[in-house]
């Protein structure tokens, strides 16, 4: 079992990474049907959060059959990320967690996401007001460093932990990298196996199958897993690890149907977050997700994304069955 204060998680707990535009209510929804342990909302400005704008209020959304859920904010002013802490306290999450990790240009550019990786005792002293600020438990998502040079992820580790944070998750990259190149395990191996950490370390980065998933544990003895665009249009991947850990055999793929199923229920969960119109204007993105992979499928999803009703989506997803349920269509 792997405890984040008060938080149980199973023995090598598998986790949905925060994801801009895509880890919202809907989409944790599927994840969590489909094995998911622990799971995160979206990245949440904290200078957002302070204004009352509207995107940002609207990712506190949680659900009570998606916990344990953590609310993950970022920014660069103490004060800030102090008050949208409370905040989002506020709204009953089972921790909050940090992102130090973001490597997109506009967040950088204002000192955070992993802008604050060039500036470790700034990074430790925002990390230790936040959690001086609430009563849950604080974890942080990080990179190795700022570029090759500054792979300070050992000394930030034991740092982070001295003041309070509760777990952490090492994305296997710098912030130079982006989402370029192989991720790097080693480094996070080595906090892992450092004797003077004691909060879980949870590695991310490339897990895209349930052998790797298996082989990373093995060689590299993290506590768990954080998966992200592995997940995406494919949570499947969450149950098919947790199979293969426990019995060494893989899962057979999902059907055509359990695609369409699954596609459905997020788009209903959609629906009911952000009422019919919108719920299927943002799930317009994801059937091509869903349904990669199978051949001749353009026009299908071309009609999917340009249906306005969920009785047309319905109709459309029934001639897939019908179309796909012949294995030389597949």
């Amino acid at each position: 079992m792997i405890k984040i204060g008060n938080i149980e998680l199973p023995d090598f707990p598998l986790l949905l990474a925060p994801m801009e535009d895509v880890s919202d209510p809907p989409f944790r929804a599927v994840c969590k049907e489909k094995g998911a342990d622990l799971m995160y909302t979206e990245f949440i400005s904290s200078e957002g959060l302070i204004r009352d704008a509207i995107k940002s209020l609207q990712k506190l959304d949680i659900f009570d059959y998606e916990r344990p859920i953590g609310i993950q904010i970022f920014g660069g002013d103490e004060e800030a990320m102090c008050l949208s802490a409370k905040i989002c306290e506020a709204t009953g999450p089972d921790l909050l967690d940090i992102n130090f990790g973001c490597p997109v240009k506009k967040v950088v550019c204002k000192g955070a996401g992993a802008g604050i990786l060039k500036d470790i005792p700034k990074m430790v002293s925002l990390t230790k007001a936040v959690v001086n600020s609430v009563k849950i438990p604080v974890t942080v998502k990080t990179r190795l460093g700022w570029d090759n040079e500054t792979k300070n992820i050992e000394e930030v580790a034991e740092r982070l932990q001295d003041i309070g944070i509760q777990a952490l998750a090492i994305h296997g990259r710098t912030r130079t990298q982006m989402y370029k190149g192989e991720a790097d395990w080693t480094l996070i191996a080595k906090v892992k196996n450092n004797p003077r950490i004691k909060i879980p370390i949870f590695g991310n980065g490339d897990i895209d199958s349930p052998q790797k998933a298996l082989e990373y544990k093995n060689r590299y003895g993290v506590d768990g897993v954080m998966i992200g665009r592995a997940a995406i249009g494919y949570p499947w991947i969450f149950n098919e690890i947790k199979h293969y850990r426990a019995t060494g055999e893989l899962l057979a793929p999902p059907t055509i149907d359990d695609r369409v199923i699954t596609c459905k229920k997020h788009l209903y969960h959609a629906m009911q977050w952000k009422g019919a119109k919108l719920g299927i204007l943002e799930m317009r993105p994801h059937y091509g997700n869903y349904l990669k992979g199978l051949s001749h499928i353009k026009d299908y999803r071309m009609e999917l994304v340009h249906a306005n009703s969920v009785e047309e989506i319905n109709e459309i997803f029934e001639r897939i069955i019908v179309h796909y349920a012949n294995p030389e269509n597949c």
